[in-house]
């Protein structure tokens, strides 16, 4: 029985449709040694990049 090609296409439009909706883009440019430090230290702790920002910027936000 052969297998159903997956409709990775349509999925990937959808989802980028979806993401374009829902989220905004942030860029920062960081100096080289920083942003190695700090992807060296995420990747340690097993700690998504993304999570670790998304928690700063919301602890920013709740600040005084």
């Amino acid at each position: 029985m052969a297998e159903k090609e997956r409709k990775t296409k349509t999925s990937t439009a959808v989802k980028s449709r979806y993401n374009k909706k829902a989220y905004d883009v942030i860029s920062v440019r960081v100096p080289k040694d920083i942003a190695e430090a700090f992807k060296a230290k995420s990747n340690a702790a097993g700690i998504p990049q993304a999570q670790i920002i998304k928690k700063a910027i919301e602890e920013f936000l709740q600040a005084k």
